[in-house]
């Protein structure tokens, strides 16, 4: 298998920069880069790679998923508050080959009424969601067993 067909892409959304500080009472107060530290250790015990980008924009998290295509194996994604909203990310995320887990740390449909829809979710695999940091060893072994590597 060659390299590329091993990377994982991990995407954060908007405001995902601010995990640790932000309403750690929801959030908890691990940062985003120990979710991705998280994340790049369950890659590396099933001989995956992890590539990580975050952004607040959405247009550049589109860009990340096209450019996703022929490199990355599988996406994981945490949009925030654009799994709510982004029928642009939805239509980006439909057009990749690979798996897609979405993640969250919270349980949206614990939370406030416009948080309980996910236009991502039909074109996922599958939704990991209240757990925490625990969501993105889930999500990278749901990708490892969707790839055969588990």
């Amino acid at each position: 298998m060659s390299e590329s067909a091993t990377e994982i892409l991990l995407l954060s959304g908007p405001n995902l920069n601010l995990l640790g500080a932000r309403e750690p009472e929801i959030y908890g107060t691990e940062t985003l880069e120990n979710h991705v530290e998280t994340a790049k250790n369950a890659a590396a015990r099933h001989g995956l790679s992890l590539h990580h980008e975050q952004s607040n924009h959405e247009g550049e998290l589109i860009e990340f998923i096209h450019q996703a295509t022929g490199k990355s194996a599988a996406i994981v994604i945490n949009a925030g508050a654009l799994t709510h909203t982004s029928w642009a990310i939805h239509d980006a995320l439909k057009s990749f080959s690979g798996p897609v887990i979405e993640v969250h740390l919270s349980n949206p449909g614990a939370r406030e009424e416009f948080r309980h829809l996910s236009v991502i979710a039909p074109v996922a695999d599958g939704t990991i969601s209240g757990f925490g940091n625990l969501g993105y060893e889930l999500a990278i072994e749901a990708v490892a067993s969707l790839l055969g590597r588990s």
